[in-house]
């Protein structure tokens, strides 16, 4: 078995003592005049930048609660994103996306308008950096192209850098694809299939208007509503089970509270439905379980032995998305 060679303390760097690094090759010097090759002094704490987890990537951004449902639980659904500063010259108009045809990461339109595709597999672990990386390449790239997936610099802007913070996030949920094509009544014979195989596999999906971020959706067996809520995860899996062990957790005759997802830093609690309960009988029985949540958010009283039950069933049913 091979010996480790040892670890050597680098020296004290050189450099000017406020001036950046620049980035070099990873196995040339490093420009701070350690000695050492780039990746193991300076370059590391920029490889850790750009692979470390980020929990909640859209923290702080308007709609945080949707966004992290619409990538993750809808599947066709549009936004439209406001910049700090206006929109560039040429550039009509941005709009998120959660899907892009091809899997694109971002397309420049003929017109110059951007799409931007959030359900996409990203380089890091930083979810926010690289969509503002994308966004910023697609806002640049020749009309009529898609952007193609890159790696984005350590230091580079997240979308809370970039995105208006007084913008509202209005997600438009829709039946199908037919976003991704500017006249989809005329298109061709070929992208009229694509969009027909697109569309046969997407789950038919409502977002409430009386509540934020919740979302019906419509399955052979039964309906879902899928609620990503702000709240803190301990504090939310208390209120949960309290209002489970009193028997007020339900929507209503016939559903049940089954568990929940964890995406992003995130809960979503799930409800399993009737197949006959459309989204909008679930309006009301929703906006009275929100009253019935803040009451269950509030109480500060130690779990009792039936809620700490609840809360155990709760949390084995939880499934981590991200």
């Amino acid at each position: 078995m091979a010996k480790k060679r040892p670890q050597t303390k680098a020296a004290k760097p050189q450099t000017a003592s406020n001036e950046p690094v620049p980035v070099v090759g990873a196995r040339e010097p490093c420009p701070c005049g350690s000695g050492r090759r780039y990746k193991a002094c300076h370059g590391r704490a920029a490889s850790h930048a750009v692979t470390e987890l980020v929990q909640r990537p859209f923290e702080g951004l308007a709609g945080e609660c949707d966004w992290v449902a619409l990538r993750e639980l809808v599947p066709a659904a549009t936004v439209e994103l406001k910049l700090k500063g206006g929109l560039p010259d040429g550039v009509p108009s941005i709009t998120l996306a959660t899907v892009l045809p091809m899997a694109w990461p971002a397309l420049r339109r003929e017109d110059g308008s951007v799409l931007l595709g959030l359900q996409n597999d990203t380089p890091s672990g930083d979810l926010s950096r690289d969509l503002a990386d994308t966004l910023k390449r697609a806002l640049s790239a020749e009309p009529g192209n898609p952007v193609a997936a890159d790696k984005a610099p350590a230091d580079g802007p997240r979308l809370q850098d970039l995105l208006d913070p007084d913008a509202a996030f209005a997600p438009d949920v829709h039946t199908g694809f037919e976003f991704w094509v500017p006249d989809s009544a005329n298109a061709d014979a070929e992208v009229t299939a694509s969009l027909e195989r697109a569309n046969s596999a997407a789950i038919p999906t409502v977002r409430l208007t009386g509540v934020d971020a919740a979302y019906w959706c419509e399955t052979p067996e039964k309906n879902h509503l899928r609620w990503a809520m702000p709240h803190p995860e301990e504090k939310l899996l208390d209120a949960l089970a309290r209002l489970q062990a009193s028997g007020n957790a339900s929507l209503g005759d016939d559903t049940r509270l089954v568990g929940s997802f964890r995406a992003h830093g995130i809960i979503v609690p799930v409800w399993d439905l009737p197949s006959a309960m459309t989204a909008e009988e679930c309006e009301k029985p929703a906006a009275e379980f929100a009253e019935r949540l803040a009451a269950a958010l509030a109480a500060d009283a130690p779990l009792t032995a039936e809620e700490r039950r609840a809360r155990g069933g709760l949390t084995n049913r939880q499934v981590t998305l991200s």
